[in-house]
Formats: C-alpha cells, sequence, structure tokens
C-alpha cells in the first residue's frame, strides 16, 4: 500500500468533521454570549437565572458523554455525530418559540446532551482517520477549529444581536447548526463507520469510563481550573484595569498564535513525544498568566493572550491526544468521552471556584496567584503520567536486555 496515502491528513472525512466541529463550537460561543443578554434585557430575568441556563447545558453535556461513547462503540461515530447533529439542529428551532426562562431552561438542556454526543462522537472519528504517525499534528489541526469558533461565535453574535436583535441571532445559529449537519453527512461510511460490536449494549460504571485515560484526564481537569478564570472572567478583569477596548481582541489574539504555531507543535510532538511540548506548553501558560496579572496597557494585555495562546493552546490538544493514544483503538471513543467528561468538570468547578475566590482577591492576585498554580501542574503530570510512562520504559528495556543475553 502505498505510503503517502496512509500518512495523508487532509483527506475529505478529516476536513469534513473538522468543518462539522467548527460550526459546533460556533453556535455553541455564540449563543453562549448571546443568550444571557437577551434573558436579562429582553425577558427581565436575573443574572442568576442567565448563569443557570449555562450551568445547564454544560452539565447536561457532561452527563451524556460517557453514555455517548458507549452508543459510539455499539453503533460507530458517523451515525451518533448525524444524530446528535439533527437533534442539535431541532433543538435551535425551539429557542425561536421559547419565552421564557423554564421553557429556555429545557431547551438548553436538550442542546447541552446533543452538543456532548456530537463532540464526543466527532473527536472518536478523528481519531480514528488520523494516520498513527501524524496523530499530534493532526489532532493540534482538529482543535484549532474550536479555537477559531470560539473567535468568531461571540463576535458575530454579539454583532448579529445589537444589530438584527434575538430574531436575527438565532437565524445565524441555525445556519450554523445546519451547516455542522451538512459537513457531518459528507463523511464517508466506508472509512468511518466502525464496526458494530456485537450482544447488547451494557452501561456499567466500569464501561462507562476509559481508565487508561483518567491520569490525563485528571491532569487536564487540574489546568481547566485556571483556565476557567479566562474564559469567565476575562472581559471583567479587562475592565477592571480600564482595557475594556481591548477585551475582544484577546482570543483573537489567542487564535493566531495557535494558527501560526500549529505546524510546528503537532510535528514535534509525533517526532520527539509530548514531554518536549507539555512542560514548555506549562511555562509558557505561566508565563502568559503572570503577564496577565501585570497588564497596564493594550500591549501586554494582548501579549499575555499570545502566551497563553501558545502554552495553554499547545497543552489541550497535547492532554487529548494522549488520551486517545493511552487507550486501545476500540476504546478511543471511550477514552475521549472520559477526557472531555473530567475536563468539563475542571472548568465547571474552576469557575465556581474562581467566583468565590474573586470576591475575596483582585483579579490581578488572581491571575498572579494562577501562575504558580500552572507551574505546580508539572508535578501533576509528572505523578499521573510521567512516572508510569518511565516505569513501562524501564522494564522493556530491562525484558530487552534478558532477551539479548538469552540469545
Amino acid at each position: 500500500m502505498d505510503d503517502t496515502k496512509q500518512t495523508k491528513l487532509w483527506t475529505r472525512n478529516f476536513i469534513s468533521v473538522s468543518a462539522s466541529n467548527f460550526f459546533l463550537f460556533m453556535s455553541f460561543y455564540f449563543l453562549l454570549v448571546t443568550l444571557p443578554v437577551y434573558i436579562v434585557n429582553d425577558l427581565g430575568a436575573s443574572k442568576s437565572s442567565a448563569g443557570l441556563l449555562t450551568t445547564a447545558f454544560l452539565l447536561a453535556a457532561i452527563i451524556i458523554r460517557p453514555f455517548s461513547g458507549k452508543l459510539i462503540e455499539k453503533y460507530g461515530g458517523r451515525i451518533i455525530l448525524i444524530t446528535s447533529l439533527v437533534l442539535f439542529l431541532a433543538t435551535t428551532l425551539l429557542y425561536f418559540f421559547s419565552n421564557s426562562v423554564p421553557q429556555l431552561l429545557t431547551v438548553r438542556l436538550v442542546h447541552g446532551l446533543s452538543f456532548g454526543m456530537a463532540t464526543t462522537a466527532a473527536v472518536s472519528i478523528v481519531a480514528d482517520i488520523i494516520p498513527e504517525k501524524r496523530r499530534g499534528e493532526g489532532m493540534g489541526y482538529f482543535i484549532l477549529s474550536s479555537a477559531l469558533a470560539m473567535v468568531i461565535g461571540p463576535y458575530l453574535g454579539l454583532t448579529s444581536m445589537q444589530s438584527g436583535g434575538i430574531t436575527m441571532m438565532l437565524m445565524i445559529a441555525l445556519v450554523a447548526s445546519l451547516g455542522g449537519l451538512v459537513a457531518g453527512f459528507s463523511l464517508s461510511k466506508t472509512k468511518v463507520q466502525r464496526e458494530a460490536s456485537k450482544g447488547p449494549t451494557k452501561f456499567t460504571t466500569g464501561s462507562l469510563f476509559e481508565k487508561s485515560a483518567l491520569p490525563i484526564a485528571i491532569t487536564g481537569a487540574f489546568f481547566a481550573i485556571i483556565y476557567s478564570s479566562i474564559i469567565s472572567f476575562i472581559s471583567v478583569y479587562a475592565n477592571e484595569i480600564h482595557l475594556g477596548h481591548v477585551a475582544s481582541f484577546f482570543f483573537v489574539v489567542y487564535a493566531i498564535v495557535l494558527l501560526v504555531s500549529r505546524p510546528f507543535t503537532g510535528r514535534w510532538f509525533d517526532q520527539f513525544g509530548a514531554n518536549i511540548i507539555v512542560f514548555p506548553g506549562i511555562v509558557l501558560f505561566s508565563i502568559g498568566l503572570f503577564i496577565l496579572s501585570q497588564a497596564s496597557s493594550g500591549f501586554i494585555f494582548l501579549l499575555a493572550a499570545a502566551f497563553i495562546g501558545l502554552g495553554w493552546g499547545t497543552l489541550f490538544p497535547t492532554f487529548q491526544t494522549i488520551a486517545i493514544q493511552s487507550a486501545p483503538p476500540k476504546r478511543r471513543a471511550m477514552a475521549t468521552a472520559t477526557f472531555l467528561s473530567v475536563f468539563d468538570m475542571g472548568i465547571g468547578f474552576g469557575s465556581y471556584l474562581v467566583g468565590l475566590l474573586a470576591s475575596g482577591l483582585s483579579f490581578n492576585q488572581l491571575y498572579f496567584y494562577g501562575s504558580f498554580y500552572v507551574l505546580a501542574g508539572m508535578a501533576v503530570y509528572i505523578y499521573f503520567n510521567l512516572r508510569k510512562s518511565i516505569s513501562k520504559n524501564a522494564e522493556a528495556t530491562y525484558h530487552t536486555e534478558l532477551n539479548k543475553r538469552a540469545n
């Protein structure tokens, strides 16, 4: 078989699943920033009600992911992806008919379920179609699709809300959801469809989680706690230090740095292993938080975004790739579900914890201490991941030497 075909990354399936992931996350970020504005300004609800809708969405996504992984093992990634994208599109339509907080809460719960299923299926599909020798590079490019959506979604959402109101905003969200479904349908059946497992599907505790992915999932959740302070409060912090006019450019710089660095970092992972990425990534993330804590001008504020983008933006796809590689091929869907579920728990817990800490600390102090927290993550990574890897390598070397002597 042609080695070029075996290592080709930019295939039709890879582009399709990346496009579907982009539209999915664009709709997610789009509604994440616009629905609270609609609920508070148009419906006259409290800010706590707006926060409850976000919590309900994420909680539903976390709960469904382990079950999604099991269903993917049974029926295949393509079927689960398309099913969840149809549900995602249908739920988006329901926003047009939801005029109260209880109605919106119900819609957000169902929307969160479809989002959790779709994102788990998308990652499991891309893990199957990326060539083994280019997994680090491929996962990096795939996750870049959600990073770009993180920039475009909020900007487009707030702009459409201001110019056309809730109707135009929901129409754009609907178009984005439809784009994700069209991209999902373009996936090839023959190369993406998994072989269905035989026998009944049993939802036991052991089958809903992949143990091999837990160490890196816990490590990712550790860093997610501090990352949540950025995605949840960066705009609030920018306003506090009188830099609100550049807050919208924070994630633009973040995404640009990701786009520029991705070709190099992914290849380094494939050539030299995870450690060559993880340790510098932790240091860069820490430096970014330290710079953010000292920001007094727009340039320094955006410089922090560049360091955080290069640091955390490299760490996240690396951790996710480690989770996938740690599991047997048949359990990659469950490894994906385990990693994302634990990671989202870190985001959720972090948002709550940071909210509590912010009542006693300034955001300057929070990000300053956060930079040392990130450095402490080196110990977490070594304890949960590197220590086991070193012992396995030592054991393999020992057995190799024994075989040499025996021969």
